[in-house]
């Protein structure tokens, strides 16, 4: 099984005890922490209410099904939008490209599967390119060595995100080719304990003066049904400074499921991490088990290995009828001219005829 069967199955589970439970969430601040709210530069209340990216329906096309995980930057003159595309079989890499972070032109795959691979013979989903690391930047890209250095994760199976998933480097001199290093995580590893030997989900490479700090989600093995079946996802954290030999945080899981009843209690997943000011800020998104709903939240702190969550809800789930009716994931953060954008992966609709595109919300009200 993987997250979109699971998260619809228990979703009908659960909503079939009726309404009440479901007014719980309603709010915009976590019922079930006393946390700090999330500071006012890196809310985005306005939604554009629309996709801006969706799933091409040319048959053949690598993102013909649907696209998913964006990682938004600027990079010469313009605005560039890696993303994940499904066709059926498995996830590959793709481009897009914008003047003003609203209308995207696809630029084609970017990081195709390798049929003679064991790894990548049926997925590679890159999540991630060293950036700048300030969350009110223009996320332009860092080069590492003189190379552009991004993160991958890559599932063995065809399907979505079906078995264990590891992760691993890749490095390209252009955006357009990349050169894809063996996994250097994986779930088996002997430093693994039991938060992630199910497999790992979104890596997210962070550098700060010659250490690399890689972020990641990862899966337990399925729980039994006293625990709710399915798994938990939580986030942890390894670090790096010669990009070979990583460790993993002790502190890790760093941001943990939260109490039952908060918007985290199940998944705590794909973290976005940037800086603001002398802080770490991890975007992430929680899946809370009162309503399966899917919306990005905040944990800030002054280390990376011991955030703190925020109260807020930054991208909430949209209301019936809305492309993120059901889940409102995955963030990614710019900031243009004065204002923060949230991009983000919106699904809407029912499994199996669920609609899986990319939105972006901002600061300020669209015009």
């Amino acid at each position: 099984m993987n997250r979109r069967t699971f998260l619809y199955a228990a979703g009908a589970a659960c909503c079939s005890a009726g309404p009440a439970k479901l007014s719980v969430l309603a709010g915009m601040t976590d019922p079930a922490i006393a946390a700090p709210p999330a500071p006012h530069a890196l809310l985005t209340p306005y939604k554009l209410n629309r996709l801006v990216l969706g799933g091409s329906g040319v048959t053949g096309d690598f993102d013909e099904k649907f696209v998913d995980g964006p990682f938004v930057f600027r990079h010469e003159g313009e605005f560039r939008l890696t993303y994940i595309g499904f066709d059926g079989i498995g996830y590959q890499t793709g481009m897009a490209r914008s003047s003003n972070l609203r209308d995207w032109t696809r630029m084609g795959c970017i990081l195709p599967r390798k049929p003679d691979s064991p790894i990548f013979r049926y997925n590679v989903a890159m999540m991630w390119i060293v950036r700048e690391s300030e969350a009110l930047s223009p996320a332009r890209l860092k080069k590492v060595h003189g190379r552009y250095l991004g993160a991958w994760h890559a599932y063995p199976n065809p399907g979505m995100e079906a078995g264990p998933a590891v992760i691993g480097l890749c490095w390209s001199d252009d955006l357009q080719y990349w050169e894809l290093e063996p996994p250097c995580l994986r779930p088996d590893d002997p430093q693994a304990t039991a938060w992630e030997q199910g497999g790992l989900y979104k890596p997210c490479l962070v550098e700060e003066h010659g250490t690399f700090y890689l972020f990641y989600n990862a899966k337990t093995r399925n729980l039994p049904k006293r625990e709710g079946g399915g798994w938990r996802e939580q986030i942890g954290l390894a670090t790096s400074r010669d990009l070979k030999h990583w460790t993993r945080s002790p502190l890790n899981p760093i941001i943990r499921n939260g109490p039952p009843g908060s918007w985290d209690d199940r998944f705590a997943s794909d973290p976005c991490v940037v800086r603001r000011r002398h802080q770490w800020a991890i975007f992430y998104y929680g899946l809370s088990s009162r309503d399966r709903k899917a919306r990005d939240l905040l944990a800030m702190g002054n280390s990376p290995d011991h955030p703190q969550k925020t109260s807020t809800i930054l991208v909430n789930a949209g209301p019936p009828g809305s492309v993120d009716d059901d889940f409102a994931h995955k963030p990614s953060v710019i900031a243009w001219k004065g204002d923060f954008y949230h991009f983000y992966t919106a699904v809407s609709g029912k499994y199996p005829h669920d609609v899986r595109g990319i939105s972006v919300a901002r600061s300020q009200p669209w015009t």
